[in-house]
């Protein structure tokens, strides 16, 4: 199963929808958000494959219309400030960063992976067994980035995003 990862993308509508469709042609089956789309609109440009989300610290304002957004389609799963799924046998944690409370109560379950936001820096590395993936940004960041991940071989790439 392979997994796009996004962040960060600040009501960005051009750059999500090309970073969609630039995961999805890489063979995305599902996308993950780790926080700050700020705007409820941007959901519908997600919702074109299943897609789990959580907030960010720019989504403060608009939690209830993001929630709402969310609802309306068959697609999403708000995980709220952080949360874990399980997918292809592996488990993935996501959380924007932000919240050093949440980041602290989902690295301590040791998940496989957890996914985060938040710097606006592509990075991986390894916390104990956990291997930590923060895709990039969409906005305000040197290059946008999102991240393709292969859950069968643990393959991660980082794919630029046209500014």
């Amino acid at each position: 199963m392979r997994i796009g990862i996004l962040s960060d993308t600040h009501n960005q509508r051009a750059r999500t929808a090309e970073a969609v469709q630039l995961l999805q042609n890489q063979g995305a089956e599902m996308l993950i958000h780790c926080g700050d789309l700020v705007d409820p609109d941007l959901i519908s440009l997600c919702a074109v494959l299943p897609f789990y989300f959580v907030f960010g610290n720019n989504d403060q304002n608009d939690i209830a219309e993001i929630q709402r957004a969310i609802d309306l389609t068959s697609q999403g799963v708000c995980l709220q400030w952080g949360g874990e799924v399980e997918l292809a046998g592996k488990r993935i944690a996501v959380t924007h960063g932000h919240r050093l409370s949440e980041y602290h109560r989902l690295i301590a379950t040791q998940p496989d992976y957890l996914l985060t936001g938040h710097s606006h820096r592509a990075d991986v590395w390894h916390e104990g067994r956990t291997r930590r993936i923060n895709p990039g940004a969409l906005h305000r960041a040197r290059e946008y980035t999102v991240g393709l991940l292969n859950l069968a071989d643990d393959e991660l790439r980082f794919l630029p995003v046209n500014p």
